[in-house]
């Protein structure tokens, strides 16, 4: 019994016995339920690693003893599984204990199904045999495992839908930036250019000094970006999920991206460059 004010809060789901391969809930330590945990026989329980490494640290759990409340007879641990979100990925993970359906049933329940056929097919057939049994017993909401899960993430993928808009926005101003300015700047300097080519200049030279300026100017912008998306990525945490802010192939990529990106909107200046016709810049000038 633990002291005043230290009990341990858990959530508790009363379950089949293929509750947990339906759900494909990975058991770490000792067995699941079989149809022999009846009413007749023993109360068990399984829980959640969560709570066995609370209660009892790294030690095998398995034939130990826990109850629900001081009036309440003690149950085995026949088994220890993996812990479930149950609310959603953001939220923290809540200590379980999984009770059979035998030993304490519950008059509504879920009913989980898993199949290798179509799952909107499958809610059909059951409804059918539900009805078949007892017409008057109301069936729920139905839906697939991917439609449960999208609702979970809907925000999360709005979220990154929207960056990814903003971000694809940014991308191409920066294009259309980059281009204006060295688009610009080879105008101001065509007369210089034209002087280089009569002098003797190769077009590889001309497309490498165009493309070099620019690319200098567009490496140190992404070298000062990236060093301030590192420093504002923690502020991201909260959208990921399982995923690092800093994850490295995130930035490589994104770095690498803008780098082609800058090439692009440098080399096609430079192309105009080369139309530049030498005698033509020597009498302007």
């Amino acid at each position: 019994d633990p002291p005043p004010g230290q009990e341990v809060m858990v959530s508790q789901r009363i379950v089949s016995p293929a509750y947990f391969n339906a759900m494909a809930i990975p058991l770490r330590q000792g067995r699941i339920f079989t149809d022999h945990d009846t009413a007749g026989s023993s109360p068990v329980v399984i829980i959640s690693q969560s709570l066995a490494q609370k209660l009892w640290g790294q030690e095998n759990v398995v034939g130990k003893r826990i109850k629900g409340s001081a009036k309440a007879p003690p149950s085995e641990i026949v088994g220890v599984v993996d812990d479930v979100k149950e609310a959603g990925v953001e939220d923290a993970t809540n200590p379980e204990v999984y009770l059979p359906y035998q030993q304490q049933p519950w008059p509504v329940f879920t009913l989980v199904l898993r199949s290798s056929g179509g799952p909107k097919n499958l809610a059909g057939i059951i409804q059918r045999d539900v009805a078949a049994i007892d017409k008057d017993q109301p069936i729920g909401k139905s839906a697939p495992m991917e439609e449960v899960l999208a609702d979970k993430f809907s925000q999360r993928r709005l979220n990154v839908l929207l960056l990814g808009v903003f971000g694809g926005v940014a991308l191409l101003l920066a294009l259309v930036g980059i281009y204006g300015v060295i688009s610009y700047t080879v105008t101001q300097r065509t007369h210089e250019l034209g002087l280089r080519m009569a002098l003797g200049a190769q077009p590889r030279d001309i497309v490498k000094l165009v493309v070099g300026q620019g690319m200098s100017l567009a490496l140190i912008g992404i070298g000062i970006g990236l060093a301030g998306a590192f420093i504002l990525s923690r502020y991201l945490t909260s959208m990921v999920y399982k995923i690092s802010v800093t994850d490295p192939v995130t930035f490589v990529g994104s770095a690498l991206l803008l780098v082609l990106a800058a090439f692009i909107a440098c080399y096609l200046p430079a192309r105009k460059a080369l139309k530049v016709y030498p005698m033509d810049a020597l009498r302007h000038d």
